[in-house]
């Protein structure tokens, strides 16, 4: 038996600030000596220690985001001067890549060979929302049709934002969130998870070097409970949300209770509906090279396959060869083909999915068990679930782990229904030749993106779901409006220059 050891410089902690909190634009003590451990996943062993926040801590991190909105400069700067203050940290995450790539693997397990080449996303989203400064219709004029002579239509910051992050991707959602934020003119509580809190921390010293005012961003560290307080705070006008439909269920609930505004990205069961002119072979291959993303711990995953039921076993036969080639090992080995989930506990939740898909019938054609190479590690092997029904457990709730069912269709019609018979509606893919007959039946789809012969997103444009997959978008101009209150005002009389 072999183990998965981490390199050396994998095991760096991401900052020399972990026992405290950034509010009010200083590294402040908590208000308890509560600390939360975060475990490698690779190897089960201690990574590093932050400080736990306590409600008093959320108190604190509010009333400075609430002062600095109220009474500091941010809001009232010009969107240019803002913009500059998002490049500027767009060329401090550069500065910090490696850093956040190894975080990444070292929290999450994601292969080092993707969070690599990947975590300039969170850097693109800063620069990206800074030339929305140019184009942005902040403020539109408008002919008044009940009396005045000038009809404004502006849009204004919502106020103090609390941004609570994921642990998947953690660096990815502080930027898809705090970017549109600030350039809005926006404050921030920024809440980070407490399995993957280093990216905040980083997030923090990048305010610090590019001279944020004084509580334009806070960051603190809290678990599900004291999270609730910042949902709850009277000071916190809105609250944008990405993790699990359940949490996301509360969340609204609470926003609700007093009128704040939320955004909230959720969960997925998104089908890849492949069609009859379709090359199985191809499509297998495909989605057996994508299903290894991050272990299988990405919402808008492609983890419901329906396929003609003619071609249900040529499929299936070609995903399990496929699935089972994957190297499984240590996510820094750049031979590895997937890392391991991210915690015990998300092992236990996806190995109890597979019990109850054999349990229920499904057979399982790949997979299904750990990896019997490595005695330490969070790992599971990939997994091929075949002849599901669409009623089973393992068709209809979020496993969040490379856990794939194939279900079979009499025809294109039934395809459609199967893939629309679901709570959630965050992406799907149509696997045809013809891409008129893609988009056709793309528009049929009930989710928020559809991509054409491959699992796709694209955060330039919008990103979010339909039904329990969540509540608005984010990312492109889309994102950005939902940190913006509209705001009309009618004068008599014109206005020469607006801003």
């Amino acid at each position: 038996m072999t183990s998965a050891p981490a390199p050396a410089a994998s095991a760096e902690p991401p900052s020399e600030h972990l026992d405290r909190f950034y509010i009010g634009g200083e590294w402040v003590r908590p208000s308890s000596d509560d600390r939360i451990q975060v475990v490698m996943p690779s190897t089960e062993q201690a990574y590093f220690t932050v400080a736990e926040a306590r409600e008093a801590d959320v108190n604190r991190a509010a009333a400075a985001a609430r002062e600095a909105f109220d009474h500091g400069p941010w809001p009232r700067m010009g969107v240019a001067e803002r913009a500059g203050y998002l490049r500027r940290i767009s060329q401090e995450i550069d500065r910090r890549g490696d850093l956040l790539a190894r975080l990444w693997t070292g929290e999450t397990g994601a292969l080092f060979s993707m969070t690599s080449a990947a975590f300039a996303a969170g850097q693109d989203e800063f620069a990206r929302n800074a030339a929305l400064a140019d184009t942005f219709p902040f403020v539109e004029r408008h002919r008044p049709l009940g009396g005045g002579e000038t009809g404004l239509l502006v849009r204004e910051p919502v106020g103090v934002v609390g941004a609570i992050i994921p642990w998947n991707g953690p660096f990815f959602s502080i930027g898809v969130k705090c970017a549109p934020a600030l350039l809005a003119g926006c404050t921030i509580v920024l809440k980070s998870s407490p399995e993957g809190p280093g990216d905040a921390y980083v997030m923090a010293e990048i305010a610090e070097a590019v001279g944020l005012p004084p509580g334009v961003l806070n960051v603190i560290t809290a678990d599900r409970a004291v999270s609730e307080a910042l949902v709850r705070h009277p000071d916190v006008d809105k609250i944008t949300f990405t993790g699990s439909t359940a949490a996301g269920r509360r969340i609204g609930a609470l926003c609700g209770e007093r009128i704040a505004r939320c955004t909230l990205e959720l969960g997925g069961k998104s089908p890849g509906v492949i069609l009859d002119d379709y090359d199985v072979e191809t499509a297998a291959r495909t989605i057996a090279a994508v299903t290894p993303l991050m272990t299988g711990q990405v919402c808008s995953a492609l983890t419901r396959v329906i396929v003609p039921r003619h071609r249900h076993d040529d499929f299936v036969d070609a995903l399990a060869a496929s699935m089972s080639a994957v190297k499984v090992g240590d996510p820094f080995d750049p031979a590895s083909g997937m890392g391991p989930l991210a915690m015990a506990r998300q092992r236990d939740r996806v190995e109890g999915y597979i019990a109850k898909g054999v349990a229920e019938g499904a057979h399982l054609a790949a997979g299904g068990g750990r990896p019997r190479h490595l005695d330490r590690g969070f790992y599971v092997e990939p997994t091929v679930f075949a002849r599901v029904d669409n009623a089973m457990t393992i068709a209809r709730e979020e496993i969040f782990g490379p856990v794939l069912s194939v279900i079979p269709a009499d025809d294109e019609e039934q395809a459609i229904a199967i893939a629309n018979d679901t709570p959630y509606g965050l992406n799907a893919s149509v696997f045809t030749n013809d891409p008129e007959r893609a988009y056709r039946v793309a528009r049929r789809i009930r989710a928020g993106t559809v991509g054409h012969n491959i699992w796709r997103t694209d955060f330039s444009i919008a990103f979010g779901g339909f039904k329990q997959s969540g509540i608005g978008r984010e990312g492109g101009s889309e994102g950005l409006h939902h940190f913006l209150e509209p705001k009309t005002v009618i004068l008599e009389g014109k206005l020469a220059a607006v801003d």
